[in-house]
Protein backbone atom coordinates (compact mmCIF):
# COMPACT_ATOMS: atom_id res chain seq x y z
CA UNK A 1 0.00 0.00 0.00
CA UNK A 2 2.90 2.32 0.78
CA UNK A 3 4.39 1.73 -2.67
CA UNK A 4 1.00 2.43 -4.27
CA UNK A 5 0.78 5.72 -2.37
CA UNK A 6 4.30 6.71 -3.43
CA UNK A 7 3.47 5.91 -7.07
CA UNK A 8 0.39 8.14 -7.00
CA UNK A 9 2.30 10.90 -5.27
CA UNK A 10 5.00 10.73 -7.95
CA UNK A 11 2.33 10.95 -10.65
CA UNK A 12 0.69 13.97 -9.02
CA UNK A 13 4.07 15.62 -8.55
CA UNK A 14 5.00 15.09 -12.20
CA UNK A 15 1.67 16.45 -13.41
CA UNK A 16 1.97 19.58 -11.31
CA UNK A 17 5.57 20.21 -12.40
CA UNK A 18 4.71 20.16 -16.08
CA UNK A 19 5.49 23.38 -17.90
CA UNK A 20 2.25 25.26 -18.43
CA UNK A 21 1.37 28.40 -20.23
CA UNK A 22 0.23 31.20 -17.93
CA UNK A 23 -3.37 31.84 -18.91
CA UNK A 24 -3.76 35.11 -17.02
CA UNK A 25 -2.66 37.11 -14.02
CA UNK A 26 -3.81 36.07 -10.58
CA UNK A 27 -6.66 38.31 -9.41
CA UNK A 28 -5.69 40.99 -6.93
CA UNK A 29 -5.71 39.88 -3.32
CA UNK A 30 -4.99 36.20 -3.98
CA UNK A 31 -2.34 34.58 -1.80
CA UNK A 32 0.02 32.28 -3.74
CA UNK A 33 0.28 28.69 -2.59
CA UNK A 34 1.63 25.45 -3.93
CA UNK A 35 -0.88 23.38 -5.90
CA UNK A 36 1.19 20.27 -5.33
CA UNK A 37 1.25 20.83 -1.58
CA UNK A 38 -2.53 21.23 -1.48
CA UNK A 39 -3.10 18.13 -3.61
CA UNK A 40 -0.76 16.16 -1.35
CA UNK A 41 -2.58 17.35 1.78
CA UNK A 42 -5.93 16.30 0.35
CA UNK A 43 -4.56 12.92 -0.65
CA UNK A 44 -3.13 12.38 2.82
CA UNK A 45 -6.06 13.56 4.94
CA UNK A 46 -9.19 13.12 2.80
CA UNK A 47 -11.01 9.96 1.82
CA UNK A 48 -10.12 8.82 -1.69
CA UNK A 49 -13.67 8.84 -3.06
CA UNK A 50 -12.89 11.05 -6.08
CA UNK A 51 -10.37 11.00 -8.91
CA UNK A 52 -9.97 14.74 -9.67
CA UNK A 53 -8.19 16.33 -12.58
CA UNK A 54 -5.02 17.71 -10.89
CA UNK A 55 -5.84 21.41 -10.81
CA UNK A 56 -6.47 23.44 -7.66
CA UNK A 57 -9.22 26.07 -7.74
CA UNK A 58 -8.14 29.19 -5.87
CA UNK A 59 -10.41 31.88 -7.28
CA UNK A 60 -13.19 32.06 -9.85
CA UNK A 61 -15.30 34.62 -11.68
CA UNK A 62 -17.85 33.96 -14.40
CA UNK A 63 -16.38 31.22 -16.59
CA UNK A 64 -12.80 31.72 -15.41
CA UNK A 65 -10.80 29.79 -12.81
CA UNK A 66 -7.40 30.67 -11.31
CA UNK A 67 -5.10 28.25 -9.54
CA UNK A 68 -2.78 29.31 -6.68
CA UNK A 69 0.09 29.93 -9.12
CA UNK A 70 -1.96 32.41 -11.14
CA UNK A 71 -2.76 30.24 -14.15
CA UNK A 72 -6.14 31.00 -15.66
CA UNK A 73 -8.50 28.37 -17.07
CA UNK A 74 -11.98 28.22 -18.60
CA UNK A 75 -14.51 26.10 -16.75
CA UNK A 76 -16.29 23.61 -19.03
CA UNK A 77 -17.84 21.56 -16.22
CA UNK A 78 -19.66 24.19 -14.10
CA UNK A 79 -19.51 21.94 -11.03
CA UNK A 80 -21.88 19.54 -12.82
CA UNK A 81 -24.26 22.44 -13.63
CA UNK A 82 -24.23 23.94 -10.12
CA UNK A 83 -22.82 27.21 -11.48
CA UNK A 84 -25.10 27.77 -14.47
CA UNK A 85 -25.14 31.48 -13.57
CA UNK A 86 -21.33 31.66 -13.55
CA UNK A 87 -18.95 31.63 -10.60
CA UNK A 88 -19.52 34.25 -7.90
CA UNK A 89 -22.31 36.08 -9.71
CA UNK A 90 -22.48 39.56 -8.12
CA UNK A 91 -26.25 39.52 -7.54
CA UNK A 92 -26.13 36.12 -5.90
CA UNK A 93 -23.09 37.07 -3.81
CA UNK A 94 -24.85 40.23 -2.65
CA UNK A 95 -27.89 38.21 -1.58
CA UNK A 96 -25.58 35.87 0.34
CA UNK A 97 -23.73 38.70 2.07
CA UNK A 98 -26.85 40.71 2.92
CA UNK A 99 -28.62 37.71 4.41
CA UNK A 100 -25.53 36.41 6.24
CA UNK A 101 -25.39 39.65 8.19
CA UNK A 102 -29.02 39.24 9.36
CA UNK A 103 -29.87 35.59 9.90
CA UNK A 104 -28.42 32.32 8.63
CA UNK A 105 -30.36 29.54 10.35
CA UNK A 106 -33.62 29.09 12.20
CA UNK A 107 -34.35 25.40 11.52
CA UNK A 108 -37.91 24.51 10.58
CA UNK A 109 -38.77 24.34 14.28
CA UNK A 110 -39.58 28.03 13.78
CA UNK A 111 -40.61 30.24 10.88
CA UNK A 112 -38.18 32.59 9.18
CA UNK A 113 -38.85 35.54 6.90
CA UNK A 114 -37.05 34.20 3.79
CA UNK A 115 -38.30 30.67 3.20
CA UNK A 116 -41.98 31.57 2.64
CA UNK A 117 -40.90 34.07 -0.05
CA UNK A 118 -38.69 31.43 -1.69
CA UNK A 119 -41.45 28.81 -1.54
CA UNK A 120 -43.96 31.12 -3.23
CA UNK A 121 -41.36 32.24 -5.78
CA UNK A 122 -40.32 28.71 -6.76
CA UNK A 123 -43.80 27.17 -6.93
CA UNK A 124 -45.11 30.08 -8.99
CA UNK A 125 -42.21 29.87 -11.42
CA UNK A 126 -42.74 26.17 -12.12
CA UNK A 127 -46.50 25.87 -11.61
CA UNK A 128 -46.72 23.49 -8.65
CA UNK A 129 -48.72 23.84 -5.44
CA UNK A 130 -46.02 23.15 -2.88
CA UNK A 131 -42.31 22.65 -2.28
CA UNK A 132 -40.36 20.58 0.23
CA UNK A 133 -36.91 22.15 0.74
CA UNK A 134 -33.73 20.17 1.28
CA UNK A 135 -30.02 20.84 0.79
CA UNK A 136 -28.19 18.47 -1.55
CA UNK A 137 -29.46 16.83 -4.69
CA UNK A 138 -29.16 13.39 -3.12
CA UNK A 139 -31.42 14.54 -0.29
CA UNK A 140 -33.90 15.76 -2.87
CA UNK A 141 -34.00 12.34 -4.51
CA UNK A 142 -34.39 10.60 -1.15
CA UNK A 143 -37.26 12.96 -0.35
CA UNK A 144 -39.00 12.20 -3.63
CA UNK A 145 -38.67 8.45 -3.03
CA UNK A 146 -40.19 8.71 0.44
CA UNK A 147 -42.94 10.97 -0.87
CA UNK A 148 -43.80 8.53 -3.66
CA UNK A 149 -43.97 5.58 -1.28
CA UNK A 150 -46.15 7.50 1.17
CA UNK A 151 -48.47 8.56 -1.65
CA UNK A 152 -48.58 4.95 -2.87
CA UNK A 153 -49.79 3.69 0.48
CA UNK A 154 -52.19 6.52 1.27
CA UNK A 155 -53.66 7.36 -2.14
CA UNK A 156 -53.10 4.29 -4.32
CA UNK A 157 -53.71 1.79 -1.51
CA UNK A 158 -50.58 -0.25 -2.16
CA UNK A 159 -50.33 -3.03 0.45
CA UNK A 160 -48.03 -2.29 3.38
CA UNK A 161 -44.29 -2.51 2.59
CA UNK A 162 -44.91 -3.53 -1.04
CA UNK A 163 -44.39 -0.18 -2.80
CA UNK A 164 -42.06 -0.28 -5.81
CA UNK A 165 -40.13 2.49 -7.51
CA UNK A 166 -39.14 1.92 -11.14
CA UNK A 167 -36.01 3.67 -12.43
CA UNK A 168 -33.86 3.71 -15.57
CA UNK A 169 -30.60 1.91 -16.18
CA UNK A 170 -27.83 4.46 -16.54
CA UNK A 171 -29.59 7.31 -14.77
CA UNK A 172 -27.57 8.83 -11.95
CA UNK A 173 -29.37 10.10 -8.85
CA UNK A 174 -26.64 10.21 -6.20
CA UNK A 175 -24.66 7.93 -3.92
CA UNK A 176 -26.94 7.34 -0.93
CA UNK A 177 -27.84 3.77 0.00
CA UNK A 178 -31.41 4.06 -1.28
CA UNK A 179 -30.23 5.51 -4.58
CA UNK A 180 -27.45 3.00 -5.25
CA UNK A 181 -30.02 0.30 -4.54
CA UNK A 182 -31.56 1.41 -7.85
CA UNK A 183 -28.21 1.74 -9.59
CA UNK A 184 -26.58 -0.33 -12.34
CA UNK A 185 -23.18 1.18 -11.49
CA UNK A 186 -20.96 -1.64 -10.24
CA UNK A 187 -18.52 0.78 -8.59
CA UNK A 188 -21.39 2.32 -6.62
CA UNK A 189 -22.92 -0.95 -5.47
CA UNK A 190 -20.07 -3.40 -4.87
CA UNK A 191 -19.20 -3.76 -1.21
CA UNK A 192 -22.20 -1.78 0.07
CA UNK A 193 -24.82 -4.51 0.38
CA UNK A 194 -27.36 -5.52 1.36
CA UNK A 195 -29.14 -3.11 -0.95
CA UNK A 196 -32.66 -1.90 -0.26
CA UNK A 197 -35.58 -3.78 -1.81
CA UNK A 198 -38.50 -2.26 -3.68
CA UNK A 199 -36.86 -1.25 -6.96
CA UNK A 200 -37.21 -2.32 -10.59
CA UNK A 201 -35.08 -1.29 -13.58
CA UNK A 202 -35.95 -0.51 -17.19
CA UNK A 203 -33.81 0.61 -20.10
CA UNK A 204 -33.79 4.36 -20.70
CA UNK A 205 -35.97 5.25 -23.69
CA UNK A 206 -37.84 1.92 -23.73
CA UNK A 207 -41.51 2.78 -23.16
CA UNK A 208 -42.63 -0.66 -24.41
CA UNK A 209 -40.90 -2.49 -21.56
CA UNK A 210 -41.97 0.21 -19.14
CA UNK A 211 -45.63 -0.44 -19.98
CA UNK A 212 -45.06 -4.16 -19.60
CA UNK A 213 -43.72 -3.58 -16.08
CA UNK A 214 -46.64 -1.29 -15.28
CA UNK A 215 -49.11 -3.94 -16.49
CA UNK A 216 -47.48 -6.74 -14.51
CA UNK A 217 -46.77 -4.89 -11.26
CA UNK A 218 -48.91 -1.76 -11.58
CA UNK A 219 -50.78 -2.27 -8.31
CA UNK A 220 -47.50 -2.02 -6.43
CA UNK A 221 -45.71 0.71 -8.39
CA UNK A 222 -45.72 4.10 -6.71
CA UNK A 223 -43.39 6.05 -8.98
CA UNK A 224 -41.14 6.11 -12.02
CA UNK A 225 -37.89 8.01 -11.39
CA UNK A 226 -35.82 9.19 -14.35
CA UNK A 227 -33.48 11.84 -15.72
CA UNK A 228 -34.95 13.58 -18.80
CA UNK A 229 -31.41 13.50 -20.21
CA UNK A 230 -28.89 11.14 -18.65
CA UNK A 231 -25.93 13.21 -17.45
CA UNK A 232 -23.44 10.85 -15.80
CA UNK A 233 -24.11 8.25 -18.49
CA UNK A 234 -22.70 10.73 -21.03
CA UNK A 235 -25.48 13.18 -21.96
CA UNK A 236 -27.77 10.51 -23.39
CA UNK A 237 -30.84 12.09 -24.99
CA UNK A 238 -34.00 9.95 -25.12
CA UNK A 239 -35.80 9.19 -28.39
CA UNK A 240 -38.24 11.84 -29.58
CA UNK A 241 -41.61 11.38 -27.90
CA UNK A 242 -40.27 9.27 -25.03
CA UNK A 243 -41.14 11.76 -22.30
CA UNK A 244 -44.67 12.16 -23.64
CA UNK A 245 -45.04 8.38 -23.72
CA UNK A 246 -43.87 8.17 -20.11
CA UNK A 247 -46.39 10.84 -19.10
CA UNK A 248 -49.22 8.94 -20.76
CA UNK A 249 -48.21 5.63 -19.18
CA UNK A 250 -47.87 7.11 -15.70
CA UNK A 251 -51.30 8.69 -15.99
CA UNK A 252 -52.84 5.47 -17.38
CA UNK A 253 -51.47 3.25 -14.62
CA UNK A 254 -51.70 5.79 -11.77
CA UNK A 255 -47.94 6.02 -11.22
CA UNK A 256 -46.14 9.18 -10.13
CA UNK A 257 -43.87 10.56 -12.86
CA UNK A 258 -40.77 11.76 -10.97
CA UNK A 259 -38.30 13.88 -12.95
CA UNK A 260 -34.78 14.29 -11.58
CA UNK A 261 -33.98 17.74 -12.99
CA UNK A 262 -31.13 18.38 -10.57
CA UNK A 263 -28.57 18.62 -13.37
CA UNK A 264 -30.78 19.14 -16.43
CA UNK A 265 -33.04 21.78 -14.90
CA UNK A 266 -32.71 25.52 -14.43
CA UNK A 267 -31.87 26.44 -18.05
CA UNK A 268 -29.02 23.98 -18.65
CA UNK A 269 -30.57 22.36 -21.74
CA UNK A 270 -32.02 25.53 -23.26
CA UNK A 271 -35.34 25.25 -21.38
CA UNK A 272 -36.08 25.89 -17.72
CA UNK A 273 -36.68 22.15 -17.37
CA UNK A 274 -35.53 19.45 -19.76
CA UNK A 275 -39.07 18.04 -19.65
CA UNK A 276 -40.20 21.29 -21.29
CA UNK A 277 -38.70 20.07 -24.58
CA UNK A 278 -41.72 17.77 -24.90
CA UNK A 279 -44.10 20.01 -22.94
CA UNK A 280 -44.48 17.38 -20.27
CA UNK A 281 -45.49 18.11 -16.67
CA UNK A 282 -44.19 15.50 -14.19
CA UNK A 283 -46.05 14.82 -10.94
CA UNK A 284 -42.85 15.41 -8.96
CA UNK A 285 -39.82 17.51 -9.94
CA UNK A 286 -36.49 17.45 -8.11
CA UNK A 287 -34.28 20.54 -8.37
CA UNK A 288 -30.81 21.26 -6.99
CA UNK A 289 -27.32 22.32 -8.08
CA UNK A 290 -27.90 25.69 -9.85
CA UNK A 291 -30.75 26.44 -7.43
CA UNK A 292 -27.97 27.49 -5.05
CA UNK A 293 -26.14 29.49 -7.69
CA UNK A 294 -22.89 27.65 -6.97
CA UNK A 295 -22.80 29.37 -3.59
CA UNK A 296 -24.65 27.14 -1.13
CA UNK A 297 -26.36 23.73 -1.38
CA UNK A 298 -30.08 24.08 -2.08
CA UNK A 299 -32.46 21.41 -3.34
CA UNK A 300 -36.21 21.21 -3.60
CA UNK A 301 -38.98 18.78 -4.42
CA UNK A 302 -42.02 20.20 -6.21
CA UNK A 303 -45.46 18.56 -6.28
CA UNK A 304 -49.15 19.40 -6.00
CA UNK A 305 -51.05 19.17 -2.71
CA UNK A 306 -52.62 15.77 -3.36
CA UNK A 307 -49.09 14.33 -3.38
CA UNK A 308 -47.17 16.65 -1.07
CA UNK A 309 -49.65 16.62 1.82
CA UNK A 310 -49.21 12.88 2.20
CA UNK A 311 -46.22 13.78 4.36
CA UNK A 312 -47.25 15.08 7.77
CA UNK A 313 -45.27 16.89 10.51
CA UNK A 314 -42.51 14.73 11.96
CA UNK A 315 -42.39 12.31 9.04
CA UNK A 316 -39.56 13.99 7.10
CA UNK A 317 -37.33 16.99 7.63
CA UNK A 318 -33.94 18.66 7.59
CA UNK A 319 -32.27 21.01 10.05
CA UNK A 320 -30.87 23.16 7.24
CA UNK A 321 -33.60 22.65 4.63
CA UNK A 322 -35.34 25.96 3.92
CA UNK A 323 -32.85 27.95 6.00
CA UNK A 324 -32.99 31.73 5.44
CA UNK A 325 -29.50 31.97 3.94
CA UNK A 326 -30.22 29.26 1.36
CA UNK A 327 -33.64 30.74 0.64
CA UNK A 328 -32.22 34.20 -0.06
CA UNK A 329 -29.52 32.76 -2.31
CA UNK A 330 -32.02 30.58 -4.18
CA UNK A 331 -34.33 33.53 -4.86
CA UNK A 332 -31.41 35.49 -6.31
CA UNK A 333 -30.26 32.45 -8.31
CA UNK A 334 -33.69 32.05 -9.91
CA UNK A 335 -33.92 35.78 -10.62
CA UNK A 336 -30.55 35.75 -12.41
CA UNK A 337 -31.66 32.85 -14.62
CA UNK A 338 -34.86 34.66 -15.53
CA UNK A 339 -33.56 38.24 -15.80
CA UNK A 340 -30.51 37.30 -17.88
CA UNK A 341 -32.43 34.95 -20.15
CA UNK A 342 -30.08 32.07 -19.43
CA UNK A 343 -32.41 29.44 -20.90
CA UNK A 344 -32.49 31.26 -24.23
CA UNK A 345 -28.77 31.92 -23.99
CA UNK A 346 -28.10 28.22 -23.39
CA UNK A 347 -30.22 27.28 -26.41
CA UNK A 348 -28.43 29.72 -28.71
CA UNK A 349 -24.91 29.06 -27.50
CA UNK A 350 -25.65 25.34 -27.47
CA UNK A 351 -26.31 25.43 -31.20
CA UNK A 352 -23.01 27.26 -31.70
CA UNK A 353 -21.08 24.77 -29.58
CA UNK A 354 -22.69 21.84 -31.35
CA UNK A 355 -21.68 23.28 -34.72
CA UNK A 356 -18.10 23.71 -33.50
CA UNK A 357 -17.91 20.19 -32.10
CA UNK A 358 -19.37 18.66 -35.26
CA UNK A 359 -16.67 20.40 -37.28
CA UNK A 360 -14.04 18.88 -35.00
CA UNK A 361 -15.69 15.49 -35.51
CA UNK A 362 -15.57 15.93 -39.28
CA UNK A 363 -11.84 16.60 -39.04
CA UNK A 364 -11.20 13.60 -36.75
CA UNK A 365 -13.85 11.01 -37.68
CA UNK A 366 -11.60 8.13 -36.62
CA UNK A 367 -11.35 9.47 -33.10
CA UNK A 368 -14.80 10.92 -32.43
CA UNK A 369 -17.69 8.48 -32.48
CA UNK A 370 -20.52 10.89 -31.63
CA UNK A 371 -21.27 14.44 -30.55
CA UNK A 372 -24.54 14.94 -28.73
CA UNK A 373 -26.22 17.52 -26.55
CA UNK A 374 -29.03 19.94 -25.94
CA UNK A 375 -28.38 23.55 -25.04
CA UNK A 376 -25.05 23.80 -23.23
CA UNK A 377 -25.33 20.21 -22.04
CA UNK A 378 -22.96 18.41 -24.42
CA UNK A 379 -20.70 15.40 -24.69
CA UNK A 380 -18.08 14.05 -27.06
CA UNK A 381 -17.83 10.27 -27.23
CA UNK A 382 -14.63 8.81 -28.64
CA UNK A 383 -14.10 5.55 -30.50
CA UNK A 384 -12.64 3.21 -27.90
CA UNK A 385 -10.48 1.27 -30.38
CA UNK A 386 -8.82 4.29 -31.97
CA UNK A 387 -8.54 6.14 -28.66
CA UNK A 388 -6.90 3.24 -26.83
CA UNK A 389 -4.70 3.22 -24.76
CA UNK A 390 -5.60 6.84 -24.13
CA UNK A 391 -8.67 7.46 -21.97
CA UNK A 392 -11.13 10.32 -21.74
CA UNK A 393 -9.37 11.28 -18.50
CA UNK A 394 -6.11 11.64 -20.43
CA UNK A 395 -7.88 13.88 -22.95
CA UNK A 396 -9.05 16.06 -20.06
CA UNK A 397 -5.49 16.31 -18.74
CA UNK A 398 -4.36 17.63 -22.12
CA UNK A 399 -7.30 20.03 -22.30
CA UNK A 400 -6.25 21.32 -18.89
CA UNK A 401 -2.76 22.03 -20.22
CA UNK A 402 -4.43 24.16 -22.90
CA UNK A 403 -6.51 26.05 -20.36
CA UNK A 404 -9.81 24.15 -20.58
CA UNK A 405 -11.27 22.29 -17.60
CA UNK A 406 -13.53 19.36 -18.40
CA UNK A 407 -14.24 16.02 -16.71
CA UNK A 408 -14.70 12.59 -18.26
CA UNK A 409 -17.51 10.19 -17.64
CA UNK A 410 -16.56 6.57 -18.21
CA UNK A 411 -13.51 5.76 -20.33
CA UNK A 412 -14.46 7.37 -23.63
CA UNK A 413 -16.76 10.35 -22.97
CA UNK A 414 -15.95 13.98 -22.15
CA UNK A 415 -18.74 16.31 -21.08
CA UNK A 416 -18.62 19.97 -22.10
CA UNK A 417 -21.01 21.95 -19.91
CA UNK A 418 -19.73 25.51 -19.35
CA UNK A 419 -21.54 28.18 -17.34
CA UNK A 420 -24.50 29.60 -19.26
CA UNK A 421 -22.92 33.04 -18.92
CA UNK A 422 -19.91 32.03 -21.03
CA UNK A 423 -19.03 34.30 -23.96
CA UNK A 424 -18.96 33.18 -27.58
CA UNK A 425 -15.20 33.74 -27.75
CA UNK A 426 -14.65 31.62 -24.65
CA UNK A 427 -16.85 28.92 -26.11
CA UNK A 428 -14.69 28.85 -29.22
CA UNK A 429 -11.58 28.48 -27.09
CA UNK A 430 -12.99 25.22 -25.78
CA UNK A 431 -13.60 23.62 -29.17
CA UNK A 432 -10.26 24.97 -30.43
CA UNK A 433 -8.46 23.31 -27.52
CA UNK A 434 -10.17 20.01 -28.26
CA UNK A 435 -9.06 20.28 -31.89
CA UNK A 436 -5.46 20.92 -30.83
CA UNK A 437 -5.45 17.99 -28.41
CA UNK A 438 -6.66 15.62 -31.12
CA UNK A 439 -4.28 17.00 -33.71
CA UNK A 440 -1.10 17.38 -31.69
CA UNK A 441 -1.37 15.43 -28.42
CA UNK A 442 -3.40 12.32 -29.08
CA UNK A 443 -1.13 10.80 -31.79
CA UNK A 444 1.87 11.13 -29.49
CA UNK A 445 0.00 9.62 -26.55
CA UNK A 446 -1.15 6.65 -28.64
CA UNK A 447 2.40 5.82 -29.67
CA UNK A 448 2.91 4.50 -26.15
CA UNK A 449 0.35 1.75 -26.76
CA UNK A 450 1.59 -1.55 -25.28
CA UNK A 451 2.04 -4.24 -27.93
CA UNK A 452 -0.04 -6.88 -26.17
CA UNK A 453 -2.66 -4.55 -24.74
CA UNK A 454 -6.27 -4.49 -25.87
CA UNK A 455 -9.16 -2.08 -25.34
CA UNK A 456 -11.20 -2.60 -22.18
CA UNK A 457 -14.20 -4.87 -22.57
CA UNK A 458 -17.84 -4.26 -21.84
CA UNK A 459 -19.09 -3.50 -18.35
CA UNK A 460 -21.72 -6.01 -17.31
CA UNK A 461 -24.02 -4.98 -14.47
CA UNK A 462 -23.73 -7.30 -11.46
CA UNK A 463 -27.44 -6.99 -10.79
CA UNK A 464 -29.32 -7.01 -14.11
CA UNK A 465 -26.72 -8.44 -16.49
CA UNK A 466 -27.03 -5.53 -18.90
CA UNK A 467 -24.06 -4.34 -20.96
CA UNK A 468 -23.41 -0.88 -19.49
CA UNK A 469 -21.42 1.86 -21.17
CA UNK A 470 -20.04 -0.60 -23.71
CA UNK A 471 -16.57 0.45 -24.78
CA UNK A 472 -16.37 -1.85 -27.80
CA UNK A 473 -17.50 -0.07 -30.97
Amino acid sequence: MASSRRSLQCLLSRVCRETRRNYGALPEGTTPSSSQQLISLEYEFSAHNYHPVPIVFSQAKGSSIWDPEGNKYLDFLSAYSAVNQGHCHPKIMKALQDQAEKLTLSSRAFYNDRFPIFAEHLTSMFGYDMVLPMNTGAEGVETALKLARKWGYEKKNIPKDEAIIVSCCGCFHGRTLAVISMSCDNEATRGFGPLLPGHLKVDFGDEVTLEKIFKERGDQIAGFLFEPIQGEAGVIIPPDGYLKAVRQLCSKYNVLMIADEIQTGLARTGKMLACDWEQVRPDVVILGKALGGGVIPVSAVLADKDVMLCIQPGEHGSTFGGNPLASAVAIASLDVIKDEGLAERSANLGKELMDQLLKVQQQFPDYIKEVRGRGLFNAVEFNSKTLFPVSAYDICLKLKERGILAKPTHDTIVRLTPPLSISLDELREGSKALHEVLEHDLPNMRKAKPEKASPPGSTICDRCGRNLYASCD
